[in-house]
């Protein structure tokens, strides 16, 4: 039990944990810096909770930060004491998870704050890939201190009082808070795509939960494999009417519907998430074209292209997926990359890490093509030639270079409109279907959308035994 007298932090984390699991570590560490009358001051915990509890069992670390202790900012032995934790977590292959609430550095204490900032970034930098991160922001995360979560996994954020900036709105040149709210929940999982999930202060514990059963608890566990209650050769009907939508598609696939979507108000044409498939956590990443509502309205629509964010935003999911063992499965349907001067900007970049990403990752890699697959954004999209493991196809899906039809304006410029559609024809059934790519080897095989539950189990219990080496190097630099 935590020895802490009940501040709003270490609420916070009572309720984030499992009941009454919570044991405080460092409870009476106080600031040592006597500068501009800090003897004067009393710091308890100096201005930080840390300790370490369950979430449904599972062993976690936390710190949350005390905004009523010199509001929560930052000094020497305040990081101090998140750096130990780190430490600890390290030892014991657990994940961290940072509660936010910080006014920023402290300045009293000045370079040692900033030492003290510096390393925490190194503990952060090395526990990457080896226990999962996650912040949540209930209050300010200004300055330095928006580095923090940028460097974690996953970062939930209070949707009404929680302010994540570098700069504060009004310190922006030609901006201020009335025009764009660059600090909002709102700006930075829309806009910037910092955060991944963002609610009220009780739906963040639920997600946080949520997570931490659905991900390892570092990069050596062999996965908490749940019995699935589930039938694994489930058909799914209807599938290919929510081919606009892989949310949907994907949920239905999963085991008991279960479907947590990373990043969901960021790059919308992408689809990042965590489901079950045989009692097993699954990482899927998806072209959409459609959004639809719990009604099923469609309230918004997208071209049917890659974009620089939704590239980014999938490579650092497949990373993320890869680092920690996490089988991965992608949904294709895309026709081409997104064209305007905007986009011209980073595309080049933006696709080269996806590509990176998916070559570069180890773990198991099943696609399964539901819609068109055109062009170099569908090689990019997991393909065969990139090293997915296994490639399914819809019956009706499409691969190959561009539309039938435009590649018989283009090969037969000049000719009457009863010719292109002649050639087009014939270029569809040579070059673009499912049956010529499975013919060349490109799709392993070509299945009805409703058994899309049982081919992608039957894929990654296959593959569940995958070793696959990498040349030797000390890191990538794309």
């Amino acid at each position: 039990m935590s020895t802490t007298s009940q501040s709003l932090a270490s609420k916070r984390i009572d309720a984030l944990l499992d009941e009454n699991s919570f044991v405080e570590i460092g409870g009476n560490v106080t600031a040592r810096s006597t500068d501009f009358n800090m003897q004067q001051n009393e710091t308890p915990g100096d201005g930080v909770v840390t300790g370490y509890g369950v979430i449904d069992g599972n062993l976690v670390y936390v710190y949350s930060q005390d905004a009523s202790v010199l509001g929560g900012t930052i000094g020497e032995m305040h990081a101090k004491k998140i750096t130990a934790l780190y430490d600890m977590a390290m030892k014991m292959g657990a994940p961290v998870i940072g509660l936010i609430d910080c006014a920023g550095i402290r300045l009293q204490e000045a370079t040692d704050a900033l030492n003290a900032f510096g390393e925490l970034y190194l503990k952060e930098t090395l526990s990457s890939g080896v226990i999962p991160q996650i912040t949540a922001v209930f209050g300010s995360c200004g300055g330095g201190l928006a580095l923090v979560p940028a460097l974690t996994d996953f970062t939930f954020m209070e949707e009404k009082k929680a302010k994540l900036f570098v700069n504060s709105p009004n310190a922006l040149d030609g901006n201020d808070v009335s025009k764009c709210d660059t600090a909002s929940a709102k700006f930075q999982s829309e806009d910037t795509g910092l955060v991944d999930f963002v609610g009220s202060e009780e739906e963040i514990y639920a997600g946080i939960r949520e997570l931490i059963n659905l991900i390892p608890s570092n990069n050596e566990d062999d996965m908490s494999y749940e019995e699935c209650t589930d039938d694994l050769n489930r058909v799914c009907q209807d599938l290919e009417n929510a081919v606009g939508d892989p949310s949907i598609i994907l949920s239905q696939i999963s085991d008991n519907g279960v479907y947590l979507e990373a990043k969901a108000a960021y790059a919308k044409e992408m689809v990042t998430a965590f489901i079950k498939l045989n009692g097993m956590t699954v990482g899927a990443v998806a072209n959409r074209t459609e959004v639809y509502d719990g009604e099923g309205n469609k309230t918004e629509e997208f071209p049917s292209v890659l974009t620089s964010k939704g590239a980014e935003k999938a490579a650092k999911f497949v990373s993320f997926c890869d680092a920690f063992g996490i089988p991965v499965l992608t949904l294709t349907n895309v026709t081409g990359f997104k064209a305007d001067m905007h986009s011209e900007r980073k595309i080049a970049n933006a696709a080269a890490k996806l590509t990176y990403a998916f070559a570069n990752a180890t773990v198991p890699k099943v696609n399964v093509i539901t819609g068109k697959a055109f062009g170099n954004a569908y090689t990019v999209m997991n393909s065969k030639a990139l090293g997915t493991d296994m490639t399914y196809a819809w019956e009706n899906a499409q691969i190959g270079m561009m539309d039938a039809k435009l590649a018989a304006k283009i090969m037969y410029d000049g000719s009457d409109i009863a010719t292109i559609n002649e050639k087009a024809a014939e270029y569809a059934a040579l070059q673009s279907s499912a049956l010529s790519a499975a013919k060349r080897g490109y799709v392993d095989t070509i299945i009805e959308a409703k058994d899309t539950r049982k081919y992608v189990i039957g894929a990654f219990e296959m593959l569940f035994t995958k070793r696959e080496d990498r040349p030797s190097k000390k890191h990538g630099t794309v």
